[in-house]
């Protein structure tokens, strides 16, 4: 698939200025690794204040991860965009140490309605978990 340098350029200011503006992503040490028209991918280092009670990352520190790199995709173009559903399958455990990213892919578009493909993997290419986020779009732009 050929690049589009303005698009990309537009994707990438756009997810830099959301990504200022997000509290809960810096929390938990997530940075922007890349945004192009295609994909966007986050990643974050699994901390010892990340695990759950048997030792491993708690699913919801995963989620937030993918659900960070999909909120980001879906606004991508500056078009204002929110989560409509979206769900998770838990496929391998990560621990303390793991440096988990998350591959955000739009599958679909139509009208205001779009949905997306959520790849969690850790630093060995292991999948860690799969997630797909239903989005709507809604009146307004994501930057000025």
């Amino acid at each position: 698939m050929a690049t589009d340098p303005d698009r990309d350029g537009l994707a990438a200011r756009v997810v830099a200025a959301m990504y200022a503006r997000d509290a809960a992503s810096q929390a938990f040490g997530m940075s922007i690794r890349e945004v192009c028209a295609a994909r966007v991918c986050v990643s974050m280092t699994v901390r010892a204040d990340m695990t759950q009670a048997v030792g491993t990352c708690h699913g919801g520190v995963i989620f937030s991860l993918a659900d960070s790199a999909f909120a980001f995709a879906c606004n991508r173009f500056n078009e204002k965009t929110v989560a409509a559903g979206c769900g998770i399958e838990f496929l391998h455990p990560a621990g303390v140490g793991d440096v988990l990213t998350a591959e955000a892919v739009e599958q679909a578009a139509m009208g205001r309605s779009g949905i997306y493909d959520v790849r969690v993997t850790n630093q060995n290419g292991e999948t860690i978990a799969l997630f797909r986020g239903k989005s709507r779009r809604i009146s307004g732009s994501t930057i000025e």
